[in-house]
């Protein structure tokens, strides 16, 4: 339940401008705040909000203007799900990144980045970002007769800084959707809306917004966010000229026609869930006929560190939403990251005195490669094995204390089918080459891709007609990526980790955890390295926010000891075994105390048993793999040693 609901019932609505009216006679008198600073904005909110723009220009209407008939209802007749909660369509929309595309301050750093970089190109560089970034601003500029739509264009321009508004989704012409890319839309300049329901309330929005409504079944299919989520640029060389290479920076749309979920669950299906079969009313204070499916306008991705730093500095962008709607985003996208996004499998391959190795399995839930979108984001696999007496044995993935993983290499870390130390570590990213070949973050160098190892969806394959857009790169002759028995599509990989055991015996706690960062502090690396107005104003608010990454999945077991080891490296020797590496199974034994001996092999199990050996002897194993041979004498004390047959 929103917040709002559960305030109507400490204050009725009647009494709030009197209630209001109170508070500032505080002046005067000492009256004691039964409500927060936060608690009073949102009885303001409920009263009248203005901070929605409510202006038009030649094609579009701000979100203020759709806000008056799907915004919050204060009688709670519409937009409201079977529970009673408020579930208004520009609430939910008003705190999500699609709404502040145009004010993310990351996003104007790196604009800037680039037209430090090549002031040349400033004019093409801004003009491609806004098209997707302020697509209300620039193609109603670009409709007017403009050449080119800039950040300082956007600047003022009221309806720019709406973001991806309403109508920049809904006023897309049909027919082309699912076709143009890059930021290429074409938008209908009729006047017309088009929505998912059969038979549209006509006169009432066209009589309060002047635009027609009209449905279209493409509003509920991936097709309306191709043109933005597919982005394919030119490379430059270091002196700015263009090379005849082109780069795919994001092709979320592609990955998932690529995938088993395009013809069963679209875009929506996930990132705006519908109630299913509850009907809701959709204007606000009218009693009319309720309409299903309902369709939240949650727009949830996994930018958790972003929306946090919006939630932290709402006054200093200007945002029109108020940190209780960034916080309730936020949750709702931790928890499309932890449930909705990756299975983790962890399992022990075999173990002895001197290894343990193990199998990660990650299986990708998205229906698209995860991480996805705009090439910073990545994941990486923490895995740590302890001792039962809290000994730490080995880590791969430990962070330092911004956040950013020790151990990996300078420039990338490579794609890892076995990790044998704590230095490697295996993380799911997209790494930009330029046309030297050398890592970069800056798009306008960006040539290929040197690696890209994110997770495909289900049922992605090779042969696909959009793989040219999506593919794999970097992995080596990864043989389980992708591969579920030599067949594509599995949208899974195996990492092993052969952990150097040096001798240790006991019981372990293993744990293999996956951690999700939207904006790594390695990335930032080449664009702090340089300053404009809108780097420092980034680089302030990202160094006061909090970064720590989202944990996706955890996964623990606990290894066994090794067989009655207790007393192993008690004593010492009394047994000479040899030899531990052996071709056809013979061993030979000398020893001089009387003791008893077990076999075990790597599951547990004992194969072999003998009492009261003495002396000089032989053991013959028949099989080849792997043993524990466990030796006690009649003080208790034991000798435990390693064996492998070939």
């Amino acid at each position: 339940m929103k917040h709002r609901n559960a305030l109507l019932v400490c204050i009725p609505l009647f009494t709030l401008p009197l209630f209001l009216a109170n508070l500032t006679l505080e002046k005067d008198a000492e009256i004691q705040r039964f409500h927060s600073e936060a608690e009073m904005a949102q009885f303001q909110l409920m009263l009248g909000d203005t901070s929605l723009p409510k202006n038009y220009n030649y094609l579009f209407a701000g979100s203020g203007v759709c806000q008056k008939c799907h915004g919050f209802d204060t009688l709670g007749i519409a937009s409201v799900d079977q529970n009673g909660n408020d579930v208004n369509v520009t609430d939910d929309w008003r705190a999500t990144m699609m709404a502040n595309s145009a004010k993310d301050p990351f996003w104007r750093a790196k604009v800037s980045h680039e037209v430090l970089l090549y002031p040349q190109h400033k004019a093409e560089i801004e003009d491609k970002c806004t098209a997707c970034h302020a697509p209300m601003g620039n193609f109603n500029a670009k409709h007017l007769g403009a050449l080119h739509y800039g950040i300082a264009d956007l600047e003022n321009d009221t309806l720019a800084r709406d973001g991806v508004s309403c109508l920049a989704c809904h006023m897309q012409e049909q027919t082309l959707m699912g076709t143009q890319f890059s930021g290429l839309m074409t938008f209908d300049t009729f006047k017309t809306v088009y929505g998912p329901y059969m038979s549209p309330l006509v006169s009432p929005m066209l009589t309060e917004t002047g635009y027609k409504p009209k449905h279209s079944a493409k509003m509920g299919q991936g097709e309306a966010c191709a043109a933005c989520h597919t982005l394919i640029t030119q490379t430059l060389d270091f002196a700015g000229t263009p090379t005849g290479d082109n780069f795919v920076e994001q092709a979320t749309y592609h990955e998932w026609l690529n995938s088993a979920y395009r013809d069963s669950l679209s875009c929506q299906g996930c990132h705006m869930p519908s109630l299913d079969k509850w009907p809701v009313r959709l204007v606000t204070g009218a009693n009319t006929e309720p309409r299903s499916p309902y369709f939240l306008h949650e727009l949830v991705g996994g930018n958790v560190t972003m929306l946090g730093l919006l939630r932290d500095n709402v006054d200093a962008l200007g945002l029109t939403a108020g940190p209780w709607q960034f916080e309730d985003v936020l949750q709702k996208t931790q928890s499309m990251l932890q449930n909705k996004s990756l299975l983790l499998d962890l399992q022990v391959v075999e173990r002895s005195l001197d290894t343990a190795k193990f199998a990660v399995k990650l299986t990708n839930l998205a229906g698209h490669k995860f991480p996805s979108g705009y090439p910073a984001r990545r994941a990486f696999v923490q895995f740590v094995v302890e001792t039962e007496s809290g000994d730490t044995v080995f880590v791969s993935g430990k962070m330092d204390n911004e956040y950013e993983v020790i151990g990996q290499n300078p420039t990338y870390e490579p794609h890892y089918q076995v990790i044998t130390d704590e230095a490697q570590v295996q993380i799911y990213e997209m790494v930009m080459g330029d046309v030297n070949g050398n890592v970069t973050t800056v798009l306008e160098r960006a040539k290929s891709p040197i690696k890209d190892n994110r997770l495909p969806p289900l049922g992605f394959s090779s042969s696909h007609y959009a793989y040219d857009t999506t593919l794999v790169a970097g992995i080596g002759n990864d043989l389980d990526f992708n591969l579920e028995n030599g067949v594509e599509g599995a949208g899974s990989d195996v990492v092993y980790f052969h952990v150097p055991m040096s001798g240790e015996w006991e019981q372990l706690q293993v744990r293999a955890n996956v951690y999700y960062q939207p904006l790594p502090p390695k990335w930032m690396d080449e664009m702090f390295s340089v300053s404009t107005p809108e780097i420092e104003t980034f680089r302030t608010m990202f160094d006061a926010a909090d970064r720590e990454p989202v944990l996706v999945r955890s996964a623990v077991l606990t290894v066994d000891a090794l067989p009655n080891a207790v007393n192993h490296v008690a004593a010492a020797p009394f047994v000479k075994l040899y030899p531990t590496l052996s071709s056809n199974g013979r061993l030979f034994v000398e020893s001089t105390k009387v003791h008893d001996v077990e076999v075990f092999d790597l599951t547990g199990r004992r194969v072999a048993h003998f009492l009261k050996k003495m002396g000089n002897y032989e053991l013959w194993l028949r099989e080849k793999g792997v043993y524990i041979v466990r030796f006690k004498n009649k003080e208790g004390q034991v000798q435990t040693e390693r064996v492998l047959v070939q």
